[in-house]
């Protein structure tokens, strides 16, 4: 084992061995400037592919290695209050670099692969993120009828964007390999999160690969827990945080950042940032101490950009037009203009004979003259090529001389944009829509515009609308959730966003909701859940839906501010209103005539952000945040720009919030006509049973019977009836309550139904599912000679209960209540009251604004009585009033 510095501990098999070469890459010739030349067989043999530059020596460990297993080299680097361990060179050997991160007894893998050719020139990096937890990790399986994993997870999704953000940043421009990272959770502990884990794993295996990224990213969590800044907490840990941030970087800045807290202060939040850049730095340097170990050379030579002059001809053309085109504050004409001068472009330098329509490029020598020469050393056996390689004979193409492709003319015109749009915000001081860098655009809320709905509130800010709706529900409306990590099975608040194409002026794909759609409406649920009243005050599920229906930047804030509103409108008593900003950069001022400091943006269009450094989103109230999310464009920003950034954030929230309290029409407040009703009642646990039933039949029973939409039960002895009327709800309510109860000797019972006769008497249903005996001696004053003389199947009488005796059974009258009893049975000490619970019913109901009393104008929406109700006369009013 070798020391390394920094607490590094790598274990190597042997000795860095010389390059060793790949056999199945091909660099295909990328257009010119920056031309890679193909690898044949005999060419590989002869010097390094650009493509690959691994140490040869690797080739021989792994043979020497063959009889014992693969070689393995691991680092262990130090993380918080503990180690993480990585693993690299023993599984996934075909794969560009792939590693094994394990923190604990949390396992998981991650791969990373290139295509063997470049595709086309585009203006984003081809990199794709897939990330799954296996159940069989925690020794589960799946719950549904297909046991093997398949669609992914909302909460899979959320995590391949935290992997695919801060990575993108690092990718150099014209480097159009497709690549794909793989993460798989093989092993879960329960103690320690593998999210975290896996944008670090992800970060090593770029570092290790053939890709030439800038820098070695990382990414950790960071809890606040007793006021103390823990790295990657446990999972129990996590429970008492107030902070849940996840961020990444490299050594010397930060990329992203993503979570959501209690309404910590700006100044809070920059000191988790600041402690996790720190975690981040050491990591990083470690991952660094093992890329120049065992790391592939980097494909620099397949980088291609557009030749420099490219640019000058552009600007010729475009930039006068250009500036004017900027200039036009509504985003479908400014597109359409753009996209004219882009066509008008590419038209004048065709007709001038730089472009070729089909795309071609000048190329000085094609790939049948690059290989002719080797075509003679190619090993064939009988006709066929050596097994495991793939023999292709090149065609000879020989494209007409031109100097630029389309796409090139494109990539160009979007660079130059972007910086004529730049240079005006810098220069001149106002942005596309005239307005100035902390200004923000006007802003107009209505509520109550859907009138069947629960809540709904229409949120405009400039061109960006969102029309958030709110449904109310019992719990069979929550969110069911079946992931590794998460505990808890279900949801009772959920947030579902949707951006369909029409919002930007566009024809596009419908379907299921694309990863965007999921982390967007992520966001803004975690901005609203900390407002939300206790389960046990609000019993309500509550679905919030925000539909997209204008769209130039910030639409997940623009759901955020139409979610409270709608949550108002619906009556959900919410502790106080949030609201939503998002925040742009332009970073070096310096090169558009400025002084340098970096230029903060508030409320960013959608080409501020296309164009500019930064996307910072920040949702709260005026003294704290709730949620934050941060993507990065350029190499990471350091604190002191993040904090100018939080600190603008803050005076907007405050501004949004002030014309959010301006909607007209305003919010109602209170439960909609046509929201259900939910009664939550407490009974003792031991009674739950007896609302059940066996098999379910008496909770069956008392649904059909009432007419009620759902009765749940806890273990705990909650009981919550979900109704669509009073008089149900009411009927529901008596029932339970009588099954549930304690009957005590003395009580009276009225109108009770006689369910069977026998020779000594008549057993009487005293309440569903209890029946007492009345002997035949109290069914009546006089003497009986047998009890279908006076009675039958069927009859409903008056009884008293008298007697209880050791097994439980009950023993009634119904003389003792006839008028000519004894003295004792008609004195005043027999009480005519409701069968007596156990103990107290804890009771609590919602008053929906039909049937809203004036006793209870100043209660909140939920209240909690102690009640005591008769049979024959249940609680009857809806504010659950003491019956004594």
């Amino acid at each position: 084992m070798l020391a390394c510095p920094a607490a590094l501990h790598l274990l190597l098999p042997a000795p860095p061995p010389p390059h060793h070469l790949h056999h199945h890459h091909v660099a295909f010739p990328a257009p010119p400037l920056h031309a890679s030349l193909p690898c044949s067989r005999r060419a590989r043999r002869r010097a390094p592919c650009p493509r690959h530059g691994v140490a040869r020596a690797s080739a021989t460990v792994a043979e020497e290695a063959s009889g014992s297993g693969p070689a393995k080299l691991s680092v262990r680097i130090p993380v918080g209050d503990r180690e993480i361990l990585v693993e690299t060179g023993h599984i996934g050997r075909q794969a560009s670099a792939s590693v094994m991160v394990t923190d604990g007894e949390t396992i998981l893998y991650c791969s990373v692969c290139l295509a063997d050719t470049p595709n086309d020139p585009a203006d984003f990096f081809p990199l794709s993120v897939h990330y799954q937890e296996r159940l069989s990790a925690a020794g589960r399986t799946s719950g549904g009828f297909f046991k093997r994993e398949g669609k992914t997870k909302d909460h899979e999704v959320l995590v391949c964007r935290l992997i695919d953000r801060p990575l993108r940043p690092t990718m150099p421009k014209g480097f159009y390999y497709e690549t794909q990272i793989l993460s798989w959770v093989f092993s879960y502990d329960g103690i320690h999160s593998p999210d975290c884990l896996a944008i670090t794993a992800a970060g090593i295996a770029v570092a290790l690969s053939e890709i030439p990224n800038k820098q070695t990213i990382a990414g950790v969590r960071i809890g606040l827990i007793n006021d103390q800044f823990v790295v990657n907490p446990t999972t129990e840990q996590m429970e008492n945080s107030e902070l849940d941030l996840m961020m990444a970087g490299t050594d010397s800045a930060i990329l992203m950042i993503e979570g959501y807290c209690d309404f910590l202060t700006e100044e809070k939040l920059l000191e988790a940032v600041e402690a996790g850049q720190v975690a981040i730095r050491e990591i990083c340097k470690t991952i660094d101490v093992l890329v120049q170990s065992c790391g592939k050379k980097k494909m620099v030579d397949a980088i291609s950009l557009p030749p420099p002059e490219l640019y000058r001809h552009v600007e010729d053309i475009s930039g006068d037009e250009l500036v004017k085109a900027l200039q036009i504050k509504g985003k479908i004409p400014r597109r359409k203009a753009l996209s004219a001068l882009e066509d008008k472009v590419i038209s004048i330098l065709s007709e001038q004979g730089y472009v070729s329509k089909d795309g071609s490029s000048g190329v000085t020598e094609s790939l049948a003259d690059i290989v002719e020469d080797e075509d003679e050393d190619e090993i064939i056996v009988d006709g066929e090529v050596d097994e495991g390689d793939v023999h292709i004979k090149p065609v000879s193409r020989k494209p007409p001389p031109q100097l630029f492709a389309e796409v090139d003319v494109k990539l160009v015109f979007k660079e130059v944009s972007s910086k004529y749009l730049r240079r005006r915000i810098v220069e001149g001081g106002k942005r596309s829509d005239g307005r100035s860098p902390w200004e923000l655009r006007p802003i107009n809320s209505q509520c109550g515009l859907l009138p069947r709905a629960h809540g709904s509130a229409l949120f405009t800010r400039g061109e960006t609308q969102s029309l958030a709706v709110v449904t109310l529900g019992g719990y069979q409306m929550a969110q069911r959730i079946d992931n590794l990590v998460d505990t808890e099975d279900s949801k009772s608040f959920y947030l579902q966003y949707s951006f369909p194409p029409s919002c930007v002026g566009e024809v596009g794909r419908i379907g299921a909701p694309s990863r965007r759609e999921i982390g967007h409406g992520m966001l803004a649920e975690r901005a609203l859940e900390p407002i939300l009243p206790p389960e046990e005050d609000f019993p309500y599920t509550i679905r919030v839906e925000s539909t997209i229906t204008e769209s130039n930047g910030s639409s997940s804030m623009a759901s955020v501010c139409g979610g409270c509103l709608a949550l108002q409108d619906a009556g959900v008593p919410i502790k106080f209103p949030v609201a939503g900003i998002a925040m742009g950069l332009v970073l070096d001022t310096q090169e558009f005539g400025g002084d340098g400091s970096p230029l903060i943006l508030s409320d960013i269009t959608g080409a501020e952000d296309a164009s500019g450094d930064m996307d910072l989103k920040i949702a709260g109230n005026e003294s704290g945040i709730s949620a934050f999310q941060m993507d990065i464009k350029v190499v990471g920003i350091t604190l002191p720009v993040m904090e100018q950034a939080l600190l603008q954030a803050r005076d907007g929230r405050q501004y949004i919030l002030n014309e959010m309290s301006k909607s007209s029409p305003p919010p109602s407040k209170a439960l909609s006509p046509y929201a259900p009703l939910i009664h939550v009642m407490k009974v003792k646990p031991n009674k739950v049973n007896l609302i059940i039933g066996f098999g379910g039949k008496t909770i069956k029973s008392i649904i059909e019977e009432t007419g009620v939409d759902a009765i749940d039960t806890g273990d705990d002895g909650t009981v919550k009836i979900t109704a669509r009327d009073l008089s149900s709800l009411e009927k529901s309510k008596t029932i339970i309550a009588n099954l549930t109860m304690v009957p005590k000797v003395g009580e009276i019972y009225r109108n009770c139904e006689i369910k069977s006769i026998a020779p000594y008497g008549a057993f009487v249903e005293i309440a569903p599912g209890r029946e007492g005996l009345c002997h035949i001696s109290e069914l009546s004053s006089g003497w009986l000679a047998k009890a279908e003389d006076a009675f039958k199947v069927g009859d409903r009488i008056d009884v008293k209960l008298i007697e209880i005796n050791d097994k439980g059974q009950l023993r009634l009258s119904s003389r003792a209540l006839l008028p000519d009893a004894d003295s004792e049975s008609n004195s005043g000490s027999t009480k005519e009251k409701a069968p007596q619970k156990d103990d107290a019913i804890k009771m609590t109901s919602r008053t929906p604004r039909r049937k809203r009393q004036s006793e209870l104008s100043g209660a909140e929406n939920a209240t909690t009585r102690t009640l005591e109700k008769s049979a024959a006369s249940p609680a009857g009013s809806k504010g659950s009033e003491a019956v004594k």
